[in-house]
């Protein structure tokens, strides 16, 4: 940024102040002085944003400490809303056009093995894969077909576990083949990052090509359909399938619920949930981020943003060197996420997490009735976080309106994601227990 641009030196930047070195850079005084800049931009008071902006600008990094780091993403993200909000922020143009385009250049695409390779990095997503694996296998079992229907963020990533559970604690005798295994993806346009660069229709190949190697067989579809309008063409088509005779329904939902539109109970996001109700699936898996970015009100929502999204640049220093290839498409991704929150508004505003709480009162609003995860589950879970930093951790979470326990990952004792499974109360699944809410 040209600081130049962004304000006149001679002025005095902050009261009490003679210059940004004096200010203190832990997190508490910068989350304040994020809102404080946010505050001066909703309410146009352009000098102050002005101010604001220079003395954040001295005191974020992009390469410095994690709450650096995070807040030089959220003043790019701020300076560009101001940019679009109002005529007395022109001087921002500049700044939010260059800022505009190092987002769209940094996201990487990643070939099929960089991806899986990435995913394995951090438990953010194997904790879900294997809670649901976990809970997808105990509502198969005795299945001769399985229809899998993959909502999910990484491009499929949780898919060859599947397979290779599927061909290894499915089978009781050597005679039996596995279960045939349908997949159903969806293909939207835009999608969010992680950003994959190979075709889904090469991806479905290779899926079906390690499948075989299993002995698994395998059949791989493509869905055209949008999450701003609840997947309808999903639904639709869902519901045109012919009727398979012992064929279980799975809909594995990891991360990517929240793009679909949420503004009340009512919205397109408790429709899906009844429509897929209707559909009578042997399972529905809900793994999501555990965190409110759908606030109306700008500062609050920023706070909320502040306060989740430190977590994977605190979590990034564990696990990504400074500087490296990795470290960079891991945070252009997050920036990405920052932007849409602070920068965007209307259609075009996607990242809208819901508390776990939330998505509860959803799953429960269409119908569904909540399945404990076995001991077994929560053993395959701390087992695999050992393997990680020790911040990560996992808690047992009783929701107050049923009695069934749910995952959830932690860092440092904060939540980051919750594993949940849900059933129709027709459908008993066995190994698995559940309890009306």
């Amino acid at each position: 940024m040209n600081k130049a641009m962004i304000l006149n030196p001679t002025r005095p930047i902050w009261p009490g102040f003679s210059s940004s070195k004096s200010l203190c850079v832990n997190a508490n005084c910068m989350e304040q002085l994020l809102l404080h800049c946010a505050n001066a931009i909703e309410t146009n008071d352009a000098t102050l944003a002005q101010q604001m902006i220079w003395v954040l600008n001295n005191l974020a990094s992009s390469d410095g400490d994690s709450t650096q780091r995070l807040a030089s993403s959220l003043l790019r993200a701020l300076i560009s809303r101001a940019a679009t909000k109002s005529p007395a922020f022109a001087f921002l143009s500049a700044a939010s056009a260059a800022s505009s385009i190092s987002h769209d250049e940094k996201l990487h695409r990643f070939s099929v093995m960089e991806l899986a390779a990435f995913v394995d990095l951090t438990p953010w997503h194997r904790f879900g894969f294997i809670a649901a694996n976990a809970a997808i296998l105990d509502a198969v079992k005795g299945y001769s077909s399985v229809h899998v229907v993959d909502l999910s963020l990484t491009h499929c990533m949780q898919i060859p576990t599947l397979i290779d559970s599927i061909a290894t604690k499915l089978i009781i005798n050597k005679e039996q083949r596995p279960p045939l295994l349908k997949l159903t993806v969806v293909l939207a346009e835009s999608p969010p990052p992680p950003l994959l660069g190979v075709s889904y229709e090469e991806l479905g190949l290779k899926l079906v090509s390690f499948a075989t190697t299993r002995n698994v067989a395998m059949e791989f579809r493509i869905i055209y359909s949008s999450y701003s309008d609840g997947l309808s063409s999903l639904i639709e088509q869902l519901r045109l399938d012919p009727l398979v005779s012992n064929e279980a329904l799975v809909v594995n939902c990891h991360m990517m619920l929240h793009y679909i539109p949420h503004e009340t109970l009512s919205s397109s996001r408790s429709f899906f949930l009844k429509e897929l109700r209707d559909l009578n699936p042997t399972m529905v898996t809900l793994i999501e981020e555990d965190a409110d970015f759908t606030s109306s009100n700008f500062i609050s929502r920023l706070r909320s943003l502040f306060n989740y999204m430190w977590i994977p640049y605190d979590t990034a220093d564990t696990f990504l060197t400074c500087g490296s290839e990795q470290r960079q498409w891991y945070e252009a991704d997050i920036g990405w996420r920052i932007d849409n929150v602070v920068a965007k508004e209307g259609a075009e505003r996607v990242e809208r997490l819901e508390p776990r709480s939330r998505w509860f009162e959803r799953m429960r609003e269409a119908e569904f009735t909540g399945v404990k995860f076995g001991e077994a589950v929560g053993r395959e879970v701390k087992t695999m976080l050992e393997e990680h930093a020790g911040g990560w951790g996992m808690k047992r979470d009783v929701d107050e309106n049923d009695d069934v326990e749910r995952f959830v990952l932690t860092w440092k004792g904060h939540s980051v994601v919750f594993a949940s499974a849900w059933v129709v109360p027709m459908n008993r699944v066995d190994g698995c227990s559940y309890m009306e809410a």
